[in-house]
């Protein structure tokens, strides 16, 4: 399912020496180079994943966007639209309509939250702990499914870069707020 043709560069025999793992922090010029190879397949992987969820769709009996939601919600006792909205980066309108969506299939439903009338706070039923757990499970099967060889390590590393990226970029959007 998820780039399964794709091989890490790090797993290619043909690698030059400048491609060869370093322990040194990069200073920013270079950092900035590799971080864009990061972006360009990102992108891509980020589009591939969600059109493969969307073709799985009849199969796993809900969209990217509910999916998102109850995923969201499995993790935590209850959640305003808004608080869920700024967690995904996504806009409240959207979020809401997946909210709907999972409340019209009984996945979700709306609690008074005493903190703030007007938002209800949002927790996941039983019903929605059970289809998100489904399309859970079937996902890590299809994800189990990748090859290359991967290590711990690598996918720790992974994670690392990709968290210093989104953290980065919240640097760069407060900066840039008036």
């Amino acid at each position: 399912m998820l780039c399964m043709n794709w091989q890490p560069r790090c797993h290619n025999e043909s690698m030059s020496s400048a491609d060869h793992p370093s322990a040194e922090p990069l200073a920013p010029e270079p950092l900035a180079r590799r971080l864009a190879e990061v972006y360009q397949v990102l992108g891509p992987l980020y589009r591939k994943v969600s059109r493969t969820v969307e073709q799985l769709q009849p199969q796993m009996g809900m969209s990217v966007g509910v999916r998102a939601v109850l995923e969201q919600l499995r993790r935590a006792e209850g959640l305003t639209v808004p608080q869920m909205a700024r967690a995904q980066e996504l806009s409240r309108q959207f979020v809401q309509r997946m909210v709907n969506d999972a409340a019209a299939a009984g996945w979700v439903e709306a609690q008074p939250n005493p903190a703030h009338r007007k938002s209800p706070l949002i927790r996941i039923t039983t019903a929605g702990a059970e289809a998100i757990g489904t399309v859970i499970r079937r996902e890590h099967q299809l994800m189990g499914r990748v090859r290359g060889d991967l290590t711990d390590d690598e996918i720790r590393a992974t994670l690392r870069v990709l968290t210093a990226m989104s953290d980065g970029l919240e640097d760069v959007q407060r900066e840039a707020s008036p």
